[in-house]
């Protein structure tokens, strides 16, 4: 197990971070210290990074993100081919929680939790009844569970 201080440089810069999502020395544990970085940019691309897992994509937080990137690690999670039901469920609660604050819009991530198998039906719907679900999005969300089988 590489710790992350040894895979960095000692002068090291954000971009240094950014390089070890996808440096093949960086194990599961450096993914998940990753998904925590203070760079909004690192923890994006731990959430599109192919190799993070369900653990590791449940981590990475998004208080303190503004709405696009906060609604691209949301949608990023929910399409990740890793998420379990658990990180689904949490990414589900956590895009439900923005759909109820005044000017959040996570709809991308809505549209692709619809198509996950995982999440309950029920679950997916209850998205469709949150304040800031527009009918645009209700559509999409119905079409994404057509898509189901």
């Amino acid at each position: 197990m590489a710790h992350i201080d040894d895979l960095l440089p000692p002068a090291r810069t954000p971009a240094d971070h950014l390089r070890l999502v996808d440096d093949p020395r960086a194990d599961q544990e450096t993914l998940y210290a990753l998904a925590g970085s203070p760079y909004n940019f690192v923890r994006s691309a731990v959430a599109d990074s192919p190799r993070a897992d369900a653990r590791t994509l449940a981590a990475i937080p998004l208080d303190d993100l503004n709405s696009w990137t906060r609604n691209h690690i949301l949608a990023a999670t929910a399409r990740h081919p890793n998420a379990d039901r658990r990180t689904l469920l949490q990414t589900l609660h956590r895009t439900a929680a923005l759909l109820d604050r005044p000017g959040e819009r996570p709809y991308a991530a809505a549209l692709a939790l619809a198509t996950r198998p995982e999440l309950t039906i029920p679950e997916i719907l209850s998205l469709t009844t949150c304040r800031n679900a527009s009918r645009r999005m209700i559509r999409g969300v119905h079409r994404g569970l057509s898509t189901r089988g």
